[in-house]
């Protein structure tokens, strides 16, 4: 008990875990979907590529979330723009995934040379890898905003959402428009990527959009459960991680995440464990 208890006397720490949780509930719910739209490699897209406006915003000492904002539009804009001239097939010389992990790894590289500009404030390496104990009360009101935002926005979208996902090409018979439930779920993941990167970093916030869910849909195929078990997994995770942390003295944001890529381990063990059995 004391060493359960121990952590929660420092508001550090208990400001951590109100953010983790908070992250975890909108990663656990949002992600399933994302998961589903196979859209895990446009989490990461985005995520990477806002790192010049998250740069940006730090040298010119303006709120990260403008420059976030600023960053993803930018990034959406061109990823759309060469996934629109980008063809599949065996003849093309530039696939359309290959000219989007261009484009990112472009504005990435970009990011990072503007990081380290001699101008650079220390502690840039915190929109890298996140600054979850540096949580403020303000940090805490965005999440709880977000998570009141994704999680009414994934109620009013449900059968949308799903008759998309399981059968995309039946779906508009039923009312549900393919490109518009794109563009919420995508709109709802630039939202949640932009507030989930101030604490777990340009680099780990993908973990927690894709591991529970990814570990979820490894124990479960009903969306109903997939949702409640993937939000359990990220909590328990995140909480787990940083505890780890904290009695292990190593990076927050880092332990954080290598919690939820555990969990997804086991649960992917524990799917091929019941499936032999």
């Amino acid at each position: 008990m004391d060493a359960l208890i121990e952590p929660l006397r420092e508001g550090i720490m208990q400001r951590a875990l109100l953010e983790v949780a908070l992250l975890g509930v909108v990663g656990g719910a949002l992600g399933c979907w994302v998961v589903l739209a196979q859209l895990s490699y446009g989490a990461e897209s985005l995520a990477h590529g806002m790192l010049p406006g998250l740069v940006l915003a730090s040298l010119a000492g303006a709120p990260l979330l403008l420059g976030g904002a600023a960053g993803i539009v930018v990034a959406a804009l061109a990823v759309a723009l060469v996934a629109r001239g980008g063809r599949r097939g065996p003849g093309d010389l530039l696939g359309r995934d290959t000219a989007i992990a261009v484009v990112v790894t472009a504005l990435f590289g970009l990011g990072a040379l503007l990081a380290l500009a001699p101008e650079t404030p220390a502690g840039i390496q915190g929109l890298l890898f996140g600054d979850v104990l540096g949580t403020t009360t303000a940090d805490l009101l965005a999440s709880a905003a977000l998570a009141v935002v994704v999680l009414a926005a994934l109620a009013l979208l449900h059968w949308r959402l799903l008759a998309v996902g399981f059968d995309r090409a039946s779906a508009r018979a039923l009312g549900a428009a393919p490109a518009a439930a794109d563009a919420a779920l995508l709109v709802l993941l630039a939202l949640a990527v932009l507030v989930a990167v101030q604490a777990l970093g340009n680099l780990l916030v993908v973990a927690v959009l894709v591991a529970p869910a990814a570990a979820a849909r490894a124990l479960t195929r009903r969306m109903g459960p997939m949702i409640a078990a993937a939000v359990a997994i990220a909590v328990a995770a995140g909480v787990a991680g940083l505890y780890l942390s904290y009695y292990a003295r190593i990076a927050a944001g880092a332990a954080v995440a290598g919690a939820l890529v555990a969990a997804f381990l086991l649960a992917r063990a524990a799917a091929l464990l019941r499936a032999r059995i």
